[in-house]
């Protein structure tokens, strides 16, 4: 009977150890950072600077990180992998990425990539769609076709813009150092970057303070960070009239036509009889990306 209540004992004594054991291996697991519920995230792209905050999926090994420190190029095209100053590891939830057809935007990332077949990849869909969030209001309105007419107003003048997402920078780079208003920029250079091709001195400062950003000071953000570039162009879309009488935003959501969205960004050299064959390619462009989305081109004016 003694023996038997030894054995017995043992049993329980290992049991016991097992337990703690166990336990103890899962608090020395290695903690990858606290889970962020409903976390948005983009899949990680060489080269891209991230801003402070973003998070990434590092599709080679499946992790998250996020990017708690920045340079003067956001996360400096840094491998999260390598740079644990500007990512640290971080978790999320497996089931919210980016949407792959861009959430409720009317524009789904097929449509996107026929739109612009041969574009940089620097100008991508997820950058876009991270961009949409500083103005919900665009491309929302309550009726579909004026929705999509305004996503395929936008699209087709930053194509005209950068001949179709291809170019990030001002072509003409004898013109660089020509956008300095008070004459003493201290060295730094405002011509044409991104989608809209902001420049000026007085432009980046503006949309800088619209976006909460440093763009006066850091004027290349523009053309390094892709949800930055569409952030500027939207910016201008939903808040500048430009050359003309309204915004861009505003002539589409009601009802003025295209051609008062031409008017806004290079009316000046476009509308009024001027360049005929510039303000073509825009309205054919148009034409297409309306044709893409299953709508018409509304009305108004196409032209101006």
């Amino acid at each position: 009977m003694l023996m038997k209540i030894k054995t017995i004992l043992a049993c329980i004594l290992a049991g016991l150890l097992g337990s703690v054991g166990q336990a103890g291996a899962q608090t020395a697991a290695p903690v990858q950072g606290a889970a962020l519920a409903g976390c948005q995230y983009t899949a990680w792209t060489r080269g891209v600077n991230y801003p402070l905050g973003a998070i990434v999926l590092y599709q080679a090994n499946g992790r998250f990180y996020k990017v708690v420190n920045v340079g003067s190029n956001g996360s400096d095209g840094t491998d999260p992998t390598i740079s644990s100053w500007y990512w640290a590891p971080t978790t999320c939830d497996a089931g919210s990425p980016p949407p792959a057809g861009g959430g409720n935007f009317v524009v789904s990332r097929a449509t996107f990539d026929q739109m612009f077949p041969t574009r940089n990849a620097f100008y991508t869909y997820d950058g876009l769609i991270a961009a949409l969030k500083k103005y919900p209001e665009f491309a929302t309105e309550p009726d579909q076709a004026v929705a999509r007419q305004e996503a395929a107003a936008f699209l087709a003048n930053v194509s005209h813009e950068t001949s179709g997402l291809v170019y990030i920078r001002e072509v003409n780079q004898a013109n660089w150092d020509k956008y300095c208003s008070t004459g003493n920029c201290g060295g730094k250079l405002y011509y044409g970057r991104g989608p809209m091709q902001l420049s000026w001195d007085y432009n980046y400062k503006t949309a800088g303070i619209a976006l909460g950003l440093d763009l006066l000071g850091n004027p290349d953000w523009v053309a390094t960070n892709a949800a930055i570039a569409w952030e500027t162009a939207l910016w201008f879309w939903m808040t500048q009239s430009g050359a003309g009488r309204m915004t861009p935003h505003q002539a589409m959501s009601t009802g003025q036509g295209f051609g008062e969205t031409i008017r806004s960004i290079n009316g000046a050299l476009e509308c009024n009889g001027g360049n005929a064959a510039e303000r073509q390619d825009r309205i054919d462009t148009y034409k297409r990306f309306t044709g893409l989305l299953g709508t018409s081109v509304g009305g108004g004016n196409i032209g101006c």
